[in-house]
């Protein structure tokens, strides 16, 4: 009978195992070669935490960005100011970020991750696929920064580096392809159309990322006529992954429908029509990587019908029809009245009066306004790539707005002000489950799938990309104004110098979210506030929705901005967890469960003003991501998207500032 064995508990993450022996040399040969002194600020401080001792009178604790109060009680080492200005420090801070990054995704793959099962058992279909993802682009972010410390490629420096960065590929590259056979593969086929399509994405990132380091360090890209033999051993997993993409891919665009709302996927085929955000964003991202990316599917599937053309593909690469399935739906998503005010997407539109047997109105005329994080990053790649084959400046326009912005909604630069500004407060990005931790398992994914797709907005050119920069047959634009290849490379150079604007904001994110860290090496999902406010949801700076919002995926029942229980919820998670004074319910460091009649007796109590004055109050430690779902595969990809997006702006000269 098969086991799994648990990691032992320590206060510090084991460094014993394979993977953090090989980081430990990667980071310490980049910070030796580079000959200059460490950064003050540093991710992978191990004693930087959220978990405090609460205390009791009315001091209110300050926000990631201000000093704390004298005489707070904290953990060992008081978390640092966040620097305002990063510019002073030296580059190789890289490695310290890559340090962070890399324990993050030992941590992450040691503890959630199954070999024998080829999975991550506690993750859902869709939320493994995005694991997935965001690991398979570290791979190219690290295949791509081998010898960023800019040593000859003779040097025994960059020789000892890039040899332990290959094994460590390597390493997590074969458990990103064992997960080909563990995938849900016959269940999703049966889900909603947007389940799909995130397993679209995950394996056209494996095709860049096998093509990629192959053409960077085995000196041919996998395609040439030359004999496979002289490509990464890597490719070999190409054909299996194209044929994943283009099997799902065939599957989900059958949810474009004309016939309600003139256009635009539908979230799912077993339910009411929904037009949301995220469908549409996923199908304009994976028609138009499935247009760049795509190798072909020399696959003739018993699965789904299918047959082999004269050119032996079931579906060529570069077809056309990908391209204009890309632009097509982008045009009615940006014509759809989809953005509030602020400019950032709602979750999507129902049709008034629709029934199985009525169309009602077949318009897209009920929006439920409620945003989310990830609504606002899938679409950002899908930009690039319709740039990338079109030449069209517009479509990096409409990126960069949007990205400023979700910026603006997090309250940026103000990064001591508890207001919620309508995706975050602080200038850190967050969810409105993230402040009452009731976010579902969806929930905790969403900050990682911007960050990740926010990444892919702004990365530098990949090899293959450049010879589509560069090939005239494949840049026609929409308008019909083809630019020339001096004018494409000019528009990326602007992207870039725009894209490094963002770099302060990011950097104070990744701080944020590794302030979250626990003795385990786990990070959580609130990277807002240090130290617990008890105040955090009162009515000045309590999540607001938007008029009309509904939050379907954090909440059973779903609440609105009208609902009473709103602000039930959003008292709720903090009472519990954050109450300055507390009942003697809560022994050291681990909560009781809360009756209901005690949770209502505590809530008056706290609302009077005179909790915690009889003899049973005790001070406790409390963890503000110990509340809801805790800290999880899905909190911890997160933070691996959010450092490996820092690790890329540190080490592309055209990102740094």
């Amino acid at each position: 009978m098969y086991a799994v064995r648990p990691r032992p508990a320590s206060s510090h993450h084991s460094f014993s195992n394979f993977p953090l022996l090989v980081l430990i040399c990667i980071s310490t040969i980049l910070l030796f070669c580079a000959r200059t002194s460490a950064a003050p600020f540093d991710l992978s401080n191990g004693d930087i935490s959220q978990q405090v001792i609460i205390i009791d009178d009315d001091q209110q604790a300050p926000f990631i960005g201000t000093e704390p109060k004298a005489n707070l009680e904290s953990s060992e080492n008081d978390q640092e100011p966040f620097p305002g200005d990063t510019s002073q420090f030296p580059w190789p801070r890289a490695s310290k970020t890559l340090r962070t990054m890399l324990e993050a995704l030992d941590v992450m793959q040691s503890d959630y991750f199954s070999l024998w099962q080829a999975t991550w058992p506690t993750g859902i279909d869709w939320t493994k696929a995005v694991v997935n993802t965001h690991i398979l682009s570290l791979l190219s972010l690290l295949s791509s920064t081998l010898g960023f410390t800019g040593d000859e490629p003779w040097s025994g420096c960059y020789d000892e580096a890039a040899m332990s960065t290959e094994n460590l590929i390597s390493y997590y590259f074969q458990q990103t392809s064992a997960f080909w056979h563990g995938e849900n593969f016959f269940g999703i086929r049966l889900q909603a159309y947007d389940d799909m399509l995130w397993v679209v994405l995950e394996w056209l990132e494996s095709i860049k990322f096998q093509n990629l380091h192959s053409e960077l360090h085995f000196g041919r890209h996998p395609s040439s006529k030359l004999s496979p033999h002289h490509s990464w051993h890597g490719t070999q997993y190409r054909a299996p992954a194209a044929h994943r993409a283009r099997v799902f891919y065939d599957l989900a665009v059958r949810g474009w429908d004309t016939q309600l709302c003139g256009g635009g996927m539908i979230w799912s085929p077993w339910l009411t029509p929904y037009k949301n955000a995220i469908t549409n964003e996923l199908f304009i991202s994976a028609s138009i990587a499935m247009y760049l990316y795509f190798p072909g599917d020399p696959i003739d599937s018993p699965i789904v019908e299918s047959q082999l053309q004269e050119n032996g593909f079931a579906s060529p690469p570069r077809d056309p029809i990908h391209l204009d399935a890309a632009i097509t739906a982008y045009k009615w998503l940006k014509n759809s009245n989809m953005t509030g005010a602020n400019g950032l997407y709602a979750d999507g539109f129902h049709i008034h009066g629709w029934t199985p047997n009525d169309p009602g109105t077949g318009k897209c005329d009920v929006l439920n306004a409620m945003v989310y994080t990830y609504n606002q990053g899938v679409i950002l790649s899908g930009l690039r790539g319709l740039w990338l084959a079109t030449g069209d400046r517009r479509y990096l326009e409409d990126g960069h707005d949007l990205v400023r912005n979700v910026i603006k909604a997090t309250g940026w630069p103000a990064k001591s002000d508890h207001t919620w500004h309508g995706l975050g407060r602080a200038g850190v990005l967050e969810d409105a489950c993230d402040s009452t931790g009731l976010c579902s398992q969806d929930g905790q994914t969403f900050k990682g799938i911007f960050f990740h797709h926010f990444a892919e907005f702004c990365r530098q050119l990949s090899p293959q990309e450049k010879r589509i920069l560069s090939d005239p047959a494949l840049h026609k634009s929409p308008s019909g104004n083809n630019t020339s290849e001096q004018e494409r490379r000019n528009t990326f150079g602007w992207h870039q110098r725009t894209c490094a604007s963002y770099s302060h904001w990011l950097e104070h994110n990744a701080y944020a979210a590794s302030v979250t860290k626990n003795e385990k090496g786990l990070y959580g999902m609130w990277w807002g506030p240090k130290y617990p406010d008890g105040e955090l949801n009162n009515s000045d700076n309590a999540v607001v929705l938007p008029h009309g919002a509904v939050d379907y995926s954090n909440s059973d029942p779903p609440i609105n901005r009208a609902s009473p229980d709103l602000a039930l919820l959003q008292a709720k998670g903090n009472r519990t967890y954050f109450a300055k004074k507390v009942p003697s319910d809560i022994v050291g460091d681990q909560l009781r469960p809360i009756t209901h009649e005690f949770q209502d007796t505590t809530a008056s109590k706290l609302e009077g003003g005179d909790a915690g004055t009889g003899p049973n109050v005790a001070k406790a430690v409390k963890d503000v991501n110990d509340r809801g779902r805790g800290r999880t595969l899905e909190t911890q990809s997160g933070a691996l998207a959010v450092f490996k997006a820092l690790y890329q702006w540190q080490t592309t000269p055209s990102l740094r500032r």
